[in-house]
């Protein structure tokens, strides 16, 4: 779900750094449908338009950053 949406992004991150950075992008397929200064706009915005599901909301940043996420957690594992 959103691979396609995802590897587009992938394959034009520099240039969507170039052209948007920091700001949320949209993307439906392989277009830009929207830029966003905020994740809850860009989602707001495009919930208004699109079904949920059907689109990808991504950050435009530099390198592994815009699309990696570290959680942490007390639990220990033995």
């Amino acid at each position: 779900m959103l691979e396609k949406e995802f590897q587009y992004f992938l394959s034009n991150q520099s240039i969507f750094f170039q052209k948007y950075p920091g700001k949320f992008i949209v993307i439906r397929g392989e277009k830009v449908e929207g830029v966003y200064d905020t994740e809850m706009e860009a989602f707001m915005e495009s919930s208004k338009k699109f079904e949920g599901g059907t689109f990808l909301i991504q950050q435009c940043l530099s390198g592994s950053d815009s699309y990696t996420q570290t959680f942490h957690s007390r639990a220990i594992f033995v």
